[in-house]
């Protein structure tokens, strides 16, 4: 009687570590310095298309889909 709840646990519990870095699971951010704005380095992701323009490093999420405008 008792298996039914740990397997349901178990199940829980690989679902919740599946999906801790979805976000940032298929990005491979790349730096391009030929479109840098003055302390804005400019990054491109080879993955989704993205592009984002930070001082501190690569962005560490999906950005895909920010820039597009919505109905």
């Amino acid at each position: 009687m008792i298996l039914p709840f740990v397997i349901v646990i178990v199940f829980v519990i690989v679902l919740i570590f599946a999906r801790r870095n979805a976000p940032t699971r298929d990005c491979r951010w790349r730096e391009d310095r030929t479109g840098d704005k003055g302390a804005l380095r400019k990054y491109h992701c080879v993955a989704c298309g993205a592009e984002a323009y930070r001082s501190e490093g690569p962005p560490d999420r999906c950005l895909k889909g920010l820039d597009t405008p919505r109905l």
